[in-house]
């Protein structure tokens, strides 16, 4: 499973001229399902989010988690993530899951997230979506579940 994790100000899912989620400060979670991947990546992809210390602390470092600075999470499916491009021009999305278990495995992150006390919003999951957000600093985390980076 892929993560990239941006700290935002705000940020916003619009899928048809509808706000679908939206969050003031927090974390703009995009999130890629591997077809390999299963609950253990996904409990490892949450457990990272909500305890990355990305935040600034009261001496301006960046010490704190999502949760200890009292932000939110909006959590977006892009299969995008797992695109390879490494031949040729129009990457291969093999390695991407598809429909049930990828949409599983989304909403396992966001379960998680939120049993952690976390407010969750989402996108929609498959959809064509408009995501504005507003990155702070900007902070931009790269996650993968196989550690491959």
């Amino acid at each position: 499973m892929r993560a990239v994790v941006q700290r935002v100000s705000h940020a916003r899912v619009v899928v048809e001229g509808r706000v679908t989620g939206t969050i003031q400060h927090g974390l703009l979670a995009l999130i890629g399902v591997g077809a390999a991947d299963d609950d253990a990546h996904a409990a490892w992809i949450a457990e990272k989010i909500a305890t990355l210390r990305i935040f600034r602390d009261d001496a301006g470092l960046m010490n704190l988690s999502v949760e200890q600075a009292g932000g939110s999470v909006l959590l977006v499916s892009q299969f995008t993530l797992f695109g390879d491009a490494r031949r040729g021009r129009r990457p291969s999305f093999a390695s991407a899951a598809s429909g049930e278990p990828a949409f599983r495995l989304f909403q396992y992150v966001g379960t998680t997230l939120e049993r952690r006390g976390l407010t969750v919003a989402y996108g929609v999951f498959g959809a064509d979506m408009n995501v504005e957000s507003s990155n702070q600093g900007p902070v931009t985390i790269l996650l993968d579940s196989d550690r491959t980076f």
